[in-house]
């Protein structure tokens, strides 16, 4: 497998700082693609050995590009979620005013970061998409558009000046990132880990999603997203992407995963990976009767029952 890490490009886009951030990063080649799938497509072919993408901002939460590669294709596995902070530079020509932007750029997930920004101070100028925020940085380099949002960072590397900074209208605000690889046994658990699965329903019927989520309540697992993404198959039929706390490795977990293979339609397991941020003592001890140890003394108590040892 090559040495190498996709990543959403061009160069200057905050997925390239994100990854810049992981110690292993430093020891990979780092290849930039014009795209979320392009970049994990690179993996399934077996062309890099990990992909570094978006898959959540604070604001509008999940990035659909991203869940959507994730449920469908090869299967691939999340290893690794890095936090960045996110604010937005006005990246212009040299010597554009502000009175002369009548068309700005951006990657889809920037637009409600800066909605209100845009409203107040361009409210007549024409929003264009584009793959990445430094796409749209290059894309005002070439002439196409007037100005675009992006990393202050990324005005040197493409030719232009920051006409306006720390652009957000949510304080705060970041982006999650995952480095996704192919299939393998998942890292050994942390205390402070996640896993992220999605599920599909067997069929429609009234208490179905409470039947998921009960797998994961009755064990005190908390989710820290539940996202519904269409199936393709007509209008109504979805799955649902979910982040849950804990790791395959923890009896809870992986007798909620259990309960959800019997009753779904299909799973797909997506990893069980360290949580960005947190270490073991921030997380919120089991709740009465899900910790692993009760877990076994209840195993073992049946299993004396059965043998007539009760």
């Amino acid at each position: 497998m090559p040495a190498s890490y996709a990543y959403l490009g061009p160069e200057g886009t905050f997925t390239e700082v994100a990854l810049r951030t992981l110690p292993e990063a430093a020891t990979r080649e780092l290849i930039p693609y014009v795209s979320v799938q392009s970049a994990l497509d690179a993996v399934r072919a077996g062309e890099a050995e990990a992909a570094f993408v978006p898959i959540e901002n604070s604001v509008e939460g999940g990035i659909t590009t991203t869940l959507d590669e994730l449920v469908a294709g090869a299967p691939l596995m999340i290893y690794r979620e890095v936090l960045l902070s996110i604010t937005f530079a006005l990246l212009v020509r040299p010597g554009t005013k502000l009175s002369d932007i009548k068309t700005v750029s951006a990657h889809p997930a920037a637009q409600p970061q800066v909605r209100n920004w845009l409203k107040k101070h361009l409210p007549d100028a024409h929003w264009e998409s584009a793959a990445s925020n430094a796409d749209a940085a290059r894309l005002v380099q070439e002439g196409q558009y007037d100005a675009a949002f992006a990393g202050e960072f990324a005005a040197a590397r493409y030719g232009l000046e920051a006409l306006e900074t720390g652009i957000h209208d949510a304080e705060n605000a970041q982006t999650r990132f995952v480095l996704v690889g192919r299939p393998a046994r998942p890292a050994a658990p942390t205390g402070a880990d996640k896993t992220s699965v999605v599920l599909w329903q067997r069929d429609d019927h009234p208490g179905g999603l409470r039947d998921l989520l009960g797998e994961f309540a009755t064990r005190g697992i908390n989710l820290m997203l539940l996202q519904s993404r269409p199936t393709g198959a007509g209008i109504g039929n979805y799955c649902f992407c979910v982040d849950a706390e804990g790791h395959i490795s923890d009896r809870r977990v992986a007798e909620a995963l259990m309960g959800l293979k019997r009753i779904c339609l299909q799973v797909r397991y997506l990893g069980s990976y360290p949580r960005a941020g947190m270490r073991p003592g921030d997380v919120q001890p089991p709740r009465l009767g899900t910790s692993d140890d009760e877990f076994v003394a209840a195993s073992d108590w049946v299993a004396r029952c059965q043998d007539g040892r009760f």
